[in-house]
């Protein structure tokens, strides 16, 4: 059942940590027809309280010998010492990196703080492909820390030893969970005294339930005050682990008291936890006065405890596997698929899902149908984000969530009901400004425009752009305007929208249609004869666009004959002078002074011929 853990989830779901952790805690959960069997030597040559030998081996080797039925499901090898920890080691010869180092310290009273390491390494497959074979250890260079540090010597805990732990498959098997709690815990003279407790376990049915120990450090000769306690209950596997002598040296799985300052232990814990139970705990205790009244103890590291429990529970997870964003939407159609893995039960159907942003409830859904044993179902829902300025959300899926961070179902890991994706919302781009068309003024303030000259220096195909006068008509996709390659402004300056498909949205553009008056075209000739062709002095760029105009026309002699403007165009008449006011005048020559009285230009001069 969901608890306030998820509200410190959520906030550090985008966040990655190194694994820094030494407390013993959950580290893998192994749920079917599971079991696993340990092997490993150490590199004491004898146990270090009852000899004066200081260096330790360079190598050792265990043989693995797994019934040919098993499938290996996962391998792990763990290597540790005194000092703080050589990270490059081989197994048969191949080079193992280690996947992370624990440490801990115990501080002398003659010798000061002494370290002490642990580090362990993913080799499944190198357990799958060598198999049934001698596992040889080797270069781990501990050897470099106890001799230059003489407290390991001093206090006789220089010590080295390695293990591998096989987690394999059983068909023949029950149904099991299997969890494998590791970190690096320390018991001392100083600190005598370690409670813990492992969670996240589910106890259906305690027939059979086991817990191993792999622990350093432990010596034979020193059982002062030494305990192990399950449930409060002192536990014992003799003749090998005594209950007041628990790490000795042993080896549970070749019943071997030789495993020299290392500990591989198994013992039965069946009358040692109830069905229902959802946790285990432990205590370690250590130290005692002598015969003479001294105070001794042992000093004992925990590196990794594992149970392995009859267990009938689902496990549910949940993958977002991709969405559907719109453009200028908040709504987000999402695609997840829930599953069962690792499970050992059926997933009931009507499981609750949540979907969360920025830590608001955004949307809820169930599962359909039961989900068995390793497998999955697939649904979509469409999430409405609250809307904001801010394109960038991130959407949180938690399974078996009633939508309040509280689970319904039973599972046999609480911890991983969720995930979560980073979404860009397509929300209005930023427009782009083009430059600006310049149009000659074809009479008040008009102009006749190709509006995809606007786009020279784009890159786009004319059925995948639209233009419009206003943004909110783009934004529609509303009134386009009908034909782009022969427009006629509307006003002076006018803006314009172009909006440009760009998968998986659109871009926007706009630009300005400015009008301008161009300098006119003025004829040399025109024939007023009434023929409805050419029948008056037509000065292209003039009228209705230099409406303060002025046109003045001289005969050859200089006599002004006629004078016009905007409203009044020269037909070939006179109507200045004394004579032949309103008649036409004859064929020949004349000359104009064109005042556009327009600061931009200089008045025009020249001739005209008349002919009729």
């Amino acid at each position: 059942m969901k608890s306030t853990y998820y509200i410190l989830y959520l906030l550090l779901l985008s966040i990655s940590f190194p694994l820094v952790a030494q407390d013993i805690s959950l580290f893998q959960q192994f749920n079917g027809r599971y079991d696993y069997t340990a092997i490993g030597n150490t590199l004491n040559p004898s146990e270090n309280n009852t000899s004066s030998f200081c260096s330790i081996l360079d190598t050792s080797s265990a043989t693995l010998a797994l019934d040919p039925n098993f499938t290996v499901v996962k391998a792990y090898l763990y290597w540790a010492g005194s000092g703080l920890g050589d990270t490059e080691v081989t197994l048969n010869d191949t080079a193992i990196i280690a996947d992370h180092t624990y440490n801990v310290f115990y501080d002398d009273t003659t010798f000061g703080e002494l370290s002490y390491f642990s580090c362990y390494a993913d080799i499944t497959e190198q357990i799958i492909t060598e198999g049934n074979v001698n596992y040889q250890f080797a270069n781990a260079d501990i050897n470099t820390s106890i001799l230059s540090n003489p407290g390991y010597c001093g206090n006789r805990t220089n010590f080295g030893g390695w293990s591998i732990y096989v987690i394999y498959e059983d068909n023949t098997l029950p149904l099991n969970q299997i969890s494998l709690f590791q970190g690096l815990e320390i018991i001392s003279r100083n600190v005598p005294e370690l409670d813990m407790t492992l969670s996240d376990i589910n106890v259906l049915d305690n027939d059979g339930a086991r817990i191993g120990f792999l622990a350093w450090e432990g010596d034979n000769a020193l059982n002062y005050g030494e305990s192990l306690s399950i449930n409060n209950n002192l536990i014992s596997n003799p003749p090998l682990n005594l209950a007041n002598n628990a790490f000795n040296g042993t080896n549970t799985f070749t019943n071997s008291n030789t495993f020299f300052n290392g500990d591989l232990d198994v013992y039965s814990i069946e009358n040692n936890i109830a069905i229902g139970d959802t946790s285990v705990s432990i205590k370690l205790t250590t130290g005692d006065y002598d015969t003479n009244g001294i105070f001794q103890a042992d000093l004992i590291i925990i590196n990794n405890i594992i149970t392995v429990l009859n267990s009938q529970l689902p496990d549910a997870t949940i993958t977002l596997d991709n969405y559907f964003v719109y453009c200028n939407d908040f709504n987000i159609e999402v695609n997840y698929t829930v599953n069962n893995f690792n499970s050992t039960d059926i997933l009931p159907a009507n499981t609750p899902i949540a979907f969360y942003s920025d830590g608001l409830l955004i949307g809820e859904s169930q599962t359909i149908n039961d989900i068995a044993i390793n497998a999955s179902e697939s649904n979509s829902i469409m999430l409405n984000i609250p809307e904001s300025t801010n394109p960038n959300v991130n959407i949180l899926a938690i399974v078996d969530d009633d939508g309040a961070l509280n689970g319904i179902v039973t599972e046999t890991n609480e911890n991983n009901n969720s995930t979560f994706i980073d979404i860009e919302l397509l929300l209005i781009p930023e427009i782009t400004i083009l430059p600006s068309l310049l149009g000659c003024n074809e009479g008040f303030k008009k102009s006749t425009y190709n509006l995809y000259e606007a786009l020279d220096t784009l890159s786009y195909t004319e059925e995948n752009v639209a233009f419009y006068h206003s943004l909110e008509d783009l934004e529609t996709e509303s009134n386009p305007i009908l034909i782009p390659s022969n427009y006629t402004n509307t006003s002076n300056p006018q803006t314009i929208y172009m909006r440009m498909v760009s998968l998986p949205c659109y871009e926007i553009f706009q630009f300005n249609l400015n009008t301008e008056n161009c300098p006119p075209f003025i004829p040399q000739g025109f024939s007023p004869n009434n023929d409805m062709h050419n029948d008056w002095f037509n000065i292209q760029g003039l009228y209705d666009i230099f409406t303060e105009h002025n046109l003045k026309i001289y005969n050859r002699y200089g006599v002004l004959i006629y004078e016009g403007n905007n409203s009044n165009p020269w037909f070939g008449k006179i109507n200045r002078g004394l004579n032949n006011i309103g008649n036409k005048v004859p064929v020949g020559t004349y000359f104009y002074l064109l005042n556009l009285n327009d600061s931009n230009y200089q008045p025009f001069m020249g001739w005209v011929y008349v002919n009729y």
